[in-house]
């Protein structure tokens, strides 16, 4: 299938042309995602950052989702008297030249004047982005990451190796993959590290691991929910293992933390537990962190496999859901994209839903909507965390 997407000053494609509305406060949200409303039937999504302190962190990944491909224009919605940074997000967007206003609530007159002005704004760049041309795009132009989430004990047999099997034909084709979580994948770090393309590789790997393993300690939590052992998982082991399935065969070429953008085609393990002493809560409080984290670091589309039925989109990225179980699907099959449970079942191999994973992803790029996005799922969340830049082995060299 010929893909199209919509070039980008940094030389990256977007196959979505979005409006972010990015609040900079959890005081300013309602006010974002009021402007937002009209605009239901169009890519207007509202995303931000809830803290009023500063964090790294939080400007980092929102200057990387405020920049993606999949980006076409920004407003930033600020309340006024929050830490965020408002000016240098400004800019940083400013600098790839894309259209982006800001709104200062307290400024402005307070909220039904920021709304009017703000729909006025969205919908003059609508009309501007409607305008932009397409221009071809190949597999080694995607970034695409992969998540689960909602497991039972079908994930780790049909709907996770199948997207591992998805993977290996996208790395050969010359794209970016990103798998993650490293507290999902305690016990198989030395599998990982055998895969890594270089020893300084594995060992950051082991390290990325061992650092997850003492986090959860610290806080008396793991990754092993209540709704997993009611799926039919009975240890940590197990499902680590189903997590681990997602990479598929190909050597790790790399460590990236989230807002890092893969410099090559290839794949590459995402650490998302923060850097120094616990301080900041559990990691990843629900799937969709992970899968803005995994968008700020590039992704374009988000693999996403479900055993007990998750029903979330996201902001930005769009989401293509595959099935694990095949009572699941049946019963919510209006949510699902892809059947994985037909292997259980003998009606598929791993290889022919790999297969139909990676068409549906190019028909995605190519303009077709998910299940998430037909359903209006655009659920955004992120929080504090703390990390600190990786290391010269973690990377390989840009071509």
């Amino acid at each position: 299938m010929a893909m199209r997407g919509w070039p980008r000053s940094d030389g990256r494609k977007g196959i979505r042309n979005v409006v972010a509305i990015a609040y900079l406060v959890e005081c300013a949200r309602h006010v974002a995602e009021t402007i937002a409303r009209p605009f239901e039937d169009q890519d207007v999504h509202a995303i931000g950052f809830p803290g009023c302190y500063r964090n790294r962190y939080g400007f980092d990944i929102m200057s990387r989702l405020c920049t993606h491909p999949n980006v076409g224009a920004v407003l930033l919605c600020s309340l006024g008297c929050e830490s965020f940074d408002r000016s240098g997000l400004r800019a940083a967007i400013e600098a790839t030249g894309r259209p982006v206003e800001t709104l200062v609530i307290q400024a402005a007159g307070g909220t039904r004047k920021t709304v009017e002005a703000g729909r006025a704004w969205v919908r003059e760049v609508l009309a501007e982005l409607e305008a932009q041309p397409t221009v071809p795009m190949g597999l080694d132009e995607l970034t695409v990451g992969t998540i689960c989430g909602g497991s039972d004990a079908t994930s780790g047999l049909t709907a996770n190796p199948a997207m591992g099997r998805c993977f290996d034909l996208l790395v050969q084709a010359g794209a970016r993959c990103i798998f993650e979580e490293t507290g999902e994948l305690i016990g198989c770090e030395q599998h990982m590290a055998s895969r890594a393309v270089t020893p300084e590789l594995g060992a950051a790997i082991v390290a990325a691991v061992e650092k997850a393993a003492r986090y959860y300690k610290v806080l008396g939590q793991s990754s092993f929910a209540p709704g997993n052992a009611e799926g039919g998982l009975t240890t940590i082991e197990e499902k680590s293992m189903g997590a681990y399935a997602k990479s598929g065969s190909s050597p790790i070429v790399g460590l990236i933390k989230p807002g890092d953008y893969p410099p090559t085609g290839g794949l590459y393990l995402m650490d998302v537990v923060p850097d120094g002493e616990p301080r900041f809560g559990f990691p990843n409080i629900n799937d969709n962190v992970e899968i803005a984290e995994l968008v700020a670091s590039g992704s374009q589309v988000i693999l996403f496999s479900t055993g007990r039925g998750s029903v979330v989109g996201s902001a930005i990225a769009p989401v293509i859901k595959v099935c694990a179980n095949p009572a699941t699907y049946r019963r919510m099959e209006e949510d699902m994209d892809v059947d994985a449970g037909r292997i259980l079942e003998g009606r598929a191999t791993l290889d022919e839903v790999g297969r139909e994973i990676l068409a549906l992803i190019e028909k995605v790029a190519s303009g077709e909507r998910t299940k998430s996005e037909l359903l209006g799922h655009r659920e955004f969340i992120m929080g504090y965390k703390q990390f600190e830049p990786t290391g010269p082995s973690c990377l390989p060299r840009a071509a």
